[in-house]
């Protein structure tokens, strides 16, 4: 499984490091709540919320620097909208990868 990193968050900012910092602590903030959100919704069986946490936590899975992990996300996204949980596994696992890498900035 791919590893998070900063490479698109460096290569924005353009060597700002204040920049980056501001944005870590955005993801570092709105993260936690994001996935408990999501993990709400999952478990309440509401595809529909569930697929829009999912589209939200794309945003920080690209920033992050996640592509084939976005693609996974895309994918699930579009199964949950058709009322179908298949990439569950890999999107949580996903999510997992993602706070273990935020807990060491």
């Amino acid at each position: 499984m791919e590893q998070p990193n900063l490479s698109y968050i460096h290569s924005m900012s353009g060597g700002d490091k204040a920049f980056e910092q501001k944005l870590i602590g955005i993801i570092k903030s709105e993260f936690p709540e994001e996935k408990k959100v999501y993990f709400d919704n999952i478990e309440a069986k509401n595809f529909k919320l569930t697929a829009e946490n999912v589209h939200k936590l794309k945003h920080k899975i690209s920033i992050l620097g996640l592509e084939k992990s976005y693609g996974v996300a895309v994918n699930y996204e579009n199964n949950l909208i058709d009322g179908q949980t298949e990439g569950r596994t890999d999107f949580e696992s996903i999510l997992q990868i993602m706070t273990d890498f935020l807990k060491t900035l």
